[in-house]
């Protein structure tokens, strides 16, 4: 005999999918799935919960990468070389140094060094506030690369490849990690303008899933040229004077500028059409005729890397505007970083890391900034713009209680050679430095690095790294490692082989690591 009615539900889990159609059990599955996240278990980028496997513990959650594109020149700031100075003016004794442009004599630094903290490190007087917290530093000496041409040398040191087209550190980090909140990507990138000639290829994510590549945001002040009166800068006012007559040099109040909108850093966060719900029940719509073309055709990975950025776009409108709104930060904490889009930067990438991004680059400008062709003296202006605000970002990390498992990563696509440019443009100063990938400087900062210490070294004038030379593999190689991640296991198969950041290469620097 049939039964008209169905049976009751013997359990919770069966009641659950019987009610309101299953709509039960689907809140069932959110909750499920916060409280997995909860519990330790780790996200994707789209926000589903995954099983990701460290290979060994994890000594650091998230990475800052400070990028100073164009190339610093380390021998002026991070690695003093005296020989300069009793050479200056004097062919190289070795004999001509080949580098991509005309150059003529040895150029001593025109930049005086000091030694700071414990450990009496010599850093430059460009940088000041790297100084201070010279002892939380791990300065690598000897890195290298191979080309010297600014496009192959910034891919090598963000992808780990000379050619366009590899997934980018960032999203081989989210590939294998996920990330730690949902409500925000994995992977940020700030700059105030399209870095470099190269552009999106520094955060591609390549081959990998489209939802591992990096989120560009300019970090740039959005001014309205038809601003009312009430918004405009107000007039300097008289400077103030002793009893002498001298002025009275107040400390400057840092101010973030009224044209600052969070909501503008971010095209399209905000959806003014549609609320929230509207915008859910589309997201919801497009999934399911996703889910019957997939049945009928098979998978798309371009069109479900859409939808997964979708879902977290729908996400971000909850949370990044709080997290993009520096203004929000004390009055002592915007006097930490100083002024400027390197400050702002910084500050967010922070603000970033505190809420879980896995990653965040920020790029000093755009174009290629540090590139001193010219007049090495440019670097003046270049170091001003950052020194606080990258010393500000280690400084905060440790106010923060984020520091014990925060990496810094900072340096430039290569560095400049110890001998004068004289075929490059500066007119009669002949001041400048041709680029040079032989030897330069990176450092790293935090509670997983030996601070204080020195890796490597390059030659007597800093043309070339001599003692335990570290190839861009090996840097990354080593931020993996201390992810929990062993770089040779983390593969990705296309094209019949399998890929992974160091290429077939890269060595872990175990001696740096605290």
């Amino acid at each position: 005999m049939s039964l008209h009615k169905s049976r009751n539900p013997k359990t919770r889990r069966e009641a659950l999918r019987k009610i309101g159609n299953g709509f039960g059990m689907m809140a069932f599955a959110g909750m499920l799935n916060n409280s997995l996240a909860q519990a330790g278990a780790l996200n994707a980028p789209d926000g589903s919960v995954v099983g990701y496997k460290l290979d060994h513990p994890q000594k650091v959650k998230r990475v800052i990468f400070l990028f100073m594109n164009g190339g610093l020149s380390t021998i002026d700031s991070f690695d003093p070389k005296p020989a300069l100075d009793k050479w200056d003016g004097k062919a190289p004794p070795g004999g001509e140094i080949k580098t991509e442009r005309k150059t003529g004599e040895l150029m001593k630094s025109p930049f005086a060094f000091k030694k700071y903290g414990q450990s009496g490190m010599d850093v430059s007087e460009l940088w000041p506030h790297l100084g201070e917290v010279a002892d939380d530093i791990c300065w690598v000496r000897s890195v290298y690369t191979e080309i010297p041409n600014h496009e192959p040398s910034c891919l090598m040191m963000n992808t780990g490849a000379n050619q366009a087209g590899r997934p980018s550190l960032g999203a081989w980090m989210t590939y294998g990690l996920g990330t730690e909140n949902q409500n925000l990507p994995g992977y940020v990138v700030l700059c105030p303008d399209m870095p470099t000639t190269v552009g999106p290829p520094l955060w591609s994510n390549g081959f990998l899933p489209a939802i591992n590549q990096g989120t560009f945001i300019s970090d740039k002040i959005q001014t309205n040229p038809n601003a009312p009166p009430e918004e405009e800068a107000p007039a300097a006012a008289m400077p103030e004077k002793d009893k002498d007559g001298k002025e009275i040099k107040k400390e400057k109040k840092i101010v973030i500028e009224k044209a600052f909108d969070p909501k503008k850093l971010i095209s399209y966060v905000n959806n003014p059409k549609f609320e929230l719900t509207e915008q859910r029940r589309e997201l919801d719509l497009l999934s399911k005729m996703e889910a019957i073309k997939t049945q009928r055709d098979g998978a798309d990975a371009q069109v479900e890397g859409v939808l997964k950025s979708m879902e977290v776009a729908y996400r971000m409108q909850t949370e990044a505007p709080e997290v993009f709104d520096i203004r929000k930060e004390s009055e002592a904490t915007q006097k930490l970083y100083g002024e400027g889009s390197t400050a702002r930067g910084c500050l967010t990438a922070v603000r970033l890391a505190e809420k879980g991004v896995r990653m965040t680059q920020v790029y000093y400008a755009k174009g290629d900034p540090w590139d001193a062709h010219g007049d090495i003296m440019a670097h003046k202006t270049n170091a001003k713009n950052s020194d606080q605000a990258f010393a500000a970002v280690i400084k905060d990390l440790k106010g923060r209680g984020l520091w014990k498992d925060s990496l810094v990563i900072c340096g430039s696509e290569f560095g400049r050679t110890p001998v004068r440019e004289v075929g490059g443009g500066g007119g009669n100063v002949k001041r400048g430095r041709d680029h040079n990938p032989f030897g330069f400087t990176m450092w790293l900062s935090g509670g997983a690095v030996k601070g204080g210490t020195i890796y490597g070294a390059t030659d007597e004038f800093g043309f070339k790294a001599v003692e335990k030379p570290v190839h861009v593999h090996d840097i990354h190689a080593t931020v993996l490692h201390l992810m929990g991640i062993d770089h040779t296991k983390l593969t990705y198969r296309y094209s019949g082989r399998d890929f992974r950041l160091t290429d077939v290469s890269g060595e872990v620097l175990h001696d740096i690591i605290a």
